[in-house]
């Protein structure tokens, strides 16, 4: 069984970023999970009657524990699309490792306020804004590396149908058989034992 060979011209494929397009997905990300944490606790404070990530003395912004969550998101994001872009850069299936990476960060952010001895329904809001960043961050930034990834050629693509060769320059090449010499006798030629 034989199978097709490229051709010699097609060009080495490779997968590249485009920095400005990728960064500047990156912190509308960072933009959009910060206002996510902010209005996850407005909500939590407002709507719900309770105290994340701080206590409710301190009003419904909360104190500098608030913030530090709202600045720790935007950051979280910005660290997320550095790794998404050393992926794009270094491994064969980023999206798939970037998934895995995300899920399992996002996992652990759910699953750490129940680890301390705050009140239940304290840690159920914060593992539920958790939950809603790290969702928003990983389809963001999939998003943002599916439009801003290009694919470079170091040579141009041959013109033509697929799988044909641009015409060579130059004289022809000499052949190691004659123009009128098969290299196999026709069928008609051959006998019926005779294999090839």
């Amino acid at each position: 069984m034989s199978y097709p060979v490229p051709p010699n011209d097609a060009g080495d494929t490779r997968v590249r970023p485009d920095p400005a397009q990728f960064w500047a997905g990156g912190a509308a990300t960072a933009i959009v999970a910060a206002l996510i944490a902010l209005v996850g606790i407005l909500v939590c404070r407002w709507t719900l009657g309770i105290p994340i990530l701080a206590p409710a003395g301190d009003g419904a912004w909360g104190n500098a524990h608030s913030g530090e969550y709202v600045l720790g998101s935007a950051l979280a994001a910005l660290v997320a699309t550095a790794l998404l872009y050393l992926l794009v850069l270094a491994t064969p299936s980023p999206n798939m490792f970037f998934g895995w990476i995300m899920a399992l960060a996002t996992l652990a952010a759910v699953v750490y306020p129940f680890s301390t001895s705050a009140p239940l329904e304290q840690k159920g809001a914060t593992a539920i804004v958790d939950l809603v960043l790290g969702i928003a961050v990983t389809s963001l930034l999939t998003a943002v590396a599916a439009r801003a990834v290009r694919v470079n050629r170091d040579r141009p693509p041959p013109s033509g149908p697929p799988g044909s060769r641009p015409p060579a320059s130059g004289p022809p090449r000499s052949r190691a058989y004659g123009p009128t010499e098969p290299l196999d006798p026709p069928p008609s030629s051959r006998t019926p034992g005779e294999w090839r």
